[in-house]
């Protein structure tokens, strides 16, 4: 209990710490994200990332890694995926090239049932692969809510014993304990054995001077006013009903793209702004909302936004 403590009092200067590694690995964070981040150092567990697409979660196992200056480790997570694609298989082509070879050199058969589970068979897939590490890596369980429940089960024993059960093997325990990072867009519900396994942290879309931030540091070539005007204009539109929600890459995708024709005043290039929207809008149902009356509108927020 003392040392808790003791790294309990020095939580706040760890926050910065955290908040300064990240911003120098080009990502902006608010302060309880650097908390959230803290926490989960202090505590060994994995945090859990819930929010919209595109809100920048999985950025921040990216931009951990990149302060860390340690491996980053990622799972992509879709529907069916299986254990050959996330823990590990066995290259069965290289343990069938082993068996012809000992077969024809007269080996007896019980060994070679012994010698073709060998570790050096093994092909390690992600989840493996980051256990087996001999410095904590950053492992990125990405979009997790896209997985079968029957895998989210599966990864239970990863998260909580940080081991692997492997039948020909036995259980494979962690070299060291990596630093997981999962992250959900809400696309179905999570289990509670998951959830409790986690910390949790909500990420929302940033607020628009984070935003104007965002853009600052990964952009700095973009004009102080244009920034501010893509800002207003992205923060109005994403108050629309709309089937895809421009995201932080929108916005910066967006915000290169018009300083790289050479427009620094979303006002004065009026007309040439609904040609730059390829960067901004992904559905054609989404554009046809876009008329011109609805650019007006949100040309005089930009406006607006951009005094403040």
């Amino acid at each position: 209990m003392t040392v808790i403590e003791g790294r309990t009092g020095m939580t706040g200067d760890r926050a910065e710490e955290i908040q300064g590694m990240l911003s120098r690995a080009g990502y902006v964070a608010d302060r309880p994200l650097a908390l959230a981040l803290t926490l989960q150092e202090i505590l060994d567990r994995p945090l859990l990332l819930e929010g919209d697409a595109g809100v920048g979660k999985t950025a921040v196992a990216q931009a951990l890694a990149d302060g860390l200056n340690c491996r980053l480790i990622r799972l992509q997570c879709y529907e069916g995926l299986d254990t050959n694609t996330a823990v590990y298989e066995w290259n069965y082509q290289h343990q069938l090239m082993t068996i012809r070879l000992q077969e024809s050199a007269g080996r007896p058969t019980d060994r070679l049932e012994q010698d073709i589970f060998a570790e050096r068979f093994l092909l390690r897939r992600p989840l493996l692969e980051a256990i087996s590490q001999p410095e904590p890596p950053i492992l990125l369980i990405d979009e997790i809510d896209r997985a079968d429940e029957e895998f989210e089960a599966f990864l239970l024993e990863v998260l909580s014993d940080y081991q692997i059960t492997i039948p020909e093997l036995g259980s494979v325990k962690a070299r060291s304990i990596p630093r997981v990072v999962l992250t959900s867009n809400g696309m179905r519900d999570l289990s509670d054995a998951l959830r409790r396994r986690c910390l949790y942290f909500f990420l929302d879309y940033p607020s628009p001077q984070r935003e104007r931030e965002i853009i600052e540091a990964r952009l700095p070539g973009v004009g102080r006013r244009l920034a501010g005007q893509v800002v207003a204009f992205v923060q109005t539109l994403r108050g629309m009903e709309l089937r895809k929600v421009p995201g932080i890459a929108e916005t910066l995708d967006w915000a290169a793209a018009l300083a790289g024709m050479g427009i620094d005043d979303l006002l004065a290039a009026r007309e040439r702004v609904p040609d730059t929207f390829v960067c901004l809008i992904k559905t054609q149902e989404d554009r046809h909302r876009l008329g011109a009356e609805t650019v007006d509108r949100l040309l005089e927020a930009a406006r607006a936004g951009a005094e403040v």
